[in-house]
C-alpha cells in the first residue's frame, strides 16, 4: 500500500474530490482525518472507511476560521500522533462577472479557497517541521492558470494557491516538507451539478478525452504527490484536465 503508516488530513472531504481522496488514501493504508462543514457527510465517509477496515476521524469546521483549522490538527495529533500529509481540498465558488460581483462573493471565495489553505498550512507546518518530513498538496485549478470568465474571485484564489505552493516549496524544502499543487479541469462535483447540460456538452467537446473528470481522477493525482513515488517532486503544479489546456 502506497500510504501505509501515514496520517493524512484532508479538508473539504464530505463530498466530491475530497470524499474520494479520503476513501482512496484509506484504501492505500493511510489513517485519515477529515474536515468539512456538514457533519452527516463526514460521518458517512468515516463509516465507509471503517467498514473497509481503515481508520478515520472527523472534525467539522470552516477552514476560513483559523481556530477551526487548529482544532482539526489538535484532534488529529491526539488520535494519531503525527500528520504526514495535508490535502487542502476545501473550496467554493460564487461566480459572477466582475461588473456584478459583490464584495461578499469576492471575500467568501478568497477566505475559503485561499485563506483556508493558508490557515491549515500554518496550523500543521510546525508538526511537519518537527517530524522533518511532510507533504502539502493544494487544490488549484486550470482557472488559476488561464483564468475563466465569471470567476475573477475563484481564479484569483486558485492563482494565489500556486504562488503559495511555489513559495512554500522553497521555504520548507530544506525542512523535509514537499509542497505541490494539482490543477483540475472540469470535474463532476457538486460545483458542476448546477451547470446546464448544454454547457457541459460544450465543455466535453473541448476536452481531447471527451469527458469531464471524475473525482477519483483528481484523487489519484493527490495520491501520487502524497506518495514516496513523488519524493523528488516539489513546487510542481500538476494539471489534470484531460488535455484541455494543451
Amino acid at each position: 500500500m502506497r500510504l501505509e503508516n501515514k496520517v493524512a488530513m484532508i479538508t473539504g472531504a464530505g463530498s466530491g474530490i475530497g470524499r474520494e481522496t479520503a476513501l482512496l488514501f484509506a484504501k492505500e493504508g493511510a489513517k485519515v482525518a477529515i474536515t468539512g462543514r456538514t457533519v452527516e457527510k463526514l460521518e458517512e465517509v468515516c463509516r465507509k472507511i471503517d467498514e473497509n477496515g481503515g481508520e478515520a476521524i472527523f472534525k467539522s469546521g470552516d477552514v476560513s476560521l483559523r481556530e477551526d483549522a487548529d482544532e482539526i490538527v489538535k484532534k488529529t495529533m491526539n488520535e494519531f500522533g503525527r500528520i504526514d500529509i495535508l490535502v487542502n481540498n476545501a473550496g467554493i465558488n460564487k461566480d459572477a462577472l466582475v461588473t456584478k460581483m459583490t464584495k461578499d462573493q469576492w471575500n467568501g471565495v478568497i477566505e475559503v479557497d485561499l485563506t483556508g489553505a493558508f490557515n491549515c498550512i500554518q496550523a500543521v507546518v510546525g508538526v511537519m517541521i518537527n517530524q522533518e518530513s511532510g507533504v502539502i498538496i493544494n487544490a488549484s485549478s486550470i482557472s488559476g492558470i488561464y483564468g475563466n470568465i465569471g470567476q475573477v474571485n475563484y481564479a484569483s484564489a486558485k492563482a494565489g494557491l500556486i504562488g503559495l505552493t511555489k513559495t512554500l516549496a522553497k521555504e520548507l524544502g530544506k525542512k523535509g516538507v514537499r509542497v505541490n499543487a494539482v490543477a483540475p479541469g472540469f470535474t463532476i462535483t457538486p460545483m458542476t451539478s448546477k451547470v446546464p447540460e448544454k454547457i457541459l456538452t460544450m465543455m466535453k467537446e473541448k476536452i481531447p478525452l471527451h469527458r469531464l473528470a471524475e473525482p477519483i481522477d483528481i484523487a489519484y493525482a493527490y495520491l501520487y504527490l502524497a506518495s514516496d513515488e513523488a519524493r523528488y517532486v516539489n513546487g510542481a503544479v500538476l494539471s489534470v484536465d484531460g488535455g484541455l489546456t494543451i
